[in-house]
């Protein structure tokens, strides 16, 4: 054996610390040619890139399901590259050839080939559900076409923007949580009344509240709280791609990751539910404002009950794209299933001044009008 091949079990991660990460690529071949097969966006079937020939991923009889939280505490725990601070190395199994990632899923760096790791080999949790990708890269090029000829304000040279400089498509993980929840609150009712008082010679209706303090319970079922399961990307622009269709989601199967890069989760699942109860929250107090009732309400204190906890890691496609314009790249992202466009554009300088002048323009012909009545 040359110093270049791999035994079986090293392939497999299993030949000792030093070569603990590597990982057996999978790929699907065609079933015409032989190649390697990608998931063709917007349908159920594998399109092989050379031959043009489809084959269909194979049906499963289960559904995506909701996980209890108290499941988590029987997970074992396994190696997770990040935490150990070395990427893990695919092994394609076209060439032979290592390429090192800490995706689930990419591209072997020297024959191109989709590879697809085991989530059951290394992740603490496996994704339940994949959200598929809708839209191609021609579908995801022409909404990119069309966000930018809508900017209001945006340079005419903007519109002739018709390629990315960089075209990737991702699936990102994401966390989702239900629960049953009964808040208790404590907190004030406002009720506005008037009295009429004299300024300056003149009777005038003057506005008081009177407050109360006023207790009580609220309920509400959550389903399908979301959370980004990674930090590598702005949450904060992540957030806008909403809504998902997440109820078009479908049972985990790597076949759906073969062509993209496929993001590991990073945000730990006890981790992602305190930001779901941070949700939450915000729904909460709002039940319990409109239960104070009243013109006006004060919150002073709420105490929530969880039961029920379930979750779910799912899997979303995102178009992470960059284009070029005045010699500087701007990035933007889109929701490879509803096509929601969420990015940074440029702004013409001579647009805005020329609206500002015919705005003051505007306002100087309304004035001398008012001025000559």
């Amino acid at each position: 054996m040359s110093g270049d091949e791999l035994t079986a079990s090293e392939a497999a991660g299993t030949a000792g610390p030093e070569s603990g990460h590597l990982v057996a690529g999978q790929s699907y071949p065609c079933e015409a040619c032989g190649a390697s097969v990608e998931f063709k966006p917007g349908t159920s079937t594998l399109k092989c890139p050379y031959c043009g020939h489809e084959q269909a991923v194979a049906a499963v009889a289960r559904e995506v399901r909701e996980h209890p939280i108290a499941e988590l505490l029987t997970l074992p725990d396994k190696p997770r590259a990040a935490v150990l601070g070395a990427a893990r190395a695919f092994v394609c199994p076209g060439c032979g050839a290592r390429t090192e990632t800490d995706d689930l899923s990419a591209r072997c760096q020297f024959c191109a080939t989709a590879l697809v790791a085991d989530p059951e080999l290394t992740e603490r949790v496996v994704p339940e559900g994949v959200v598929p990708f809708g839209l191609d890269r021609a579908a995801a090029r022409e909404r990119l076409r069309e966000w930018t000829s809508s900017r209001w304000f945006a340079p005419s040279s903007l519109k002739k923007v018709t390629e990315a400089e960089t075209f990737k498509g991702s699936y990102l993980p994401h966390w989702t949580y239900d629960s049953a929840t009964v808040s208790s609150y404590r907190g004030a009712r406002g009720e506005h009344y008037y009295t009429t008082e004299t300024r300056d010679g003149e009777e005038v209706q003057v506005r008081h509240t009177r407050w109360y303090n006023v207790s009580g319970t609220v309920a509400r079922d959550f389903d399908d709280v979301l959370v980004a399961g990674t930090v590598h990307v702005d949450t904060k622009r992540l957030d806008k791609l909403t809504p998902w269709p997440l109820d078009e989601a479908r049972p985990f199967q790597p076949e759906y990751l073969a062509g993209f890069q496929t993001v590991r989760y990073d945000v730990e699942p006890e981790d992602g539910l305190e930001t779901a109860k941070q949700r939450m929250a915000v729904a909460i107090e709002a039940d319990c404002r409109q239960d104070i009732g009243g013109d006006e309400q004060r919150v002073h204190s709420v105490a929530t009950q969880y039961d029920q906890v379930t979750f779910k890691l799912l899997l979303l496609p995102v178009w992470f794209l960059t284009y070029l314009h005045a010699g500087k790249p701007w990035q933007v992202m889109l929701n490879a299933r509803t096509g929601e466009v969420v990015g940074k554009r440029p702004y013409s300088g001579v647009k805005i001044t020329a609206a500002v002048v015919v705005l003051l323009a505007v306002v100087a012909a309304v004035v001398a009008v008012v001025q000559l009545r």
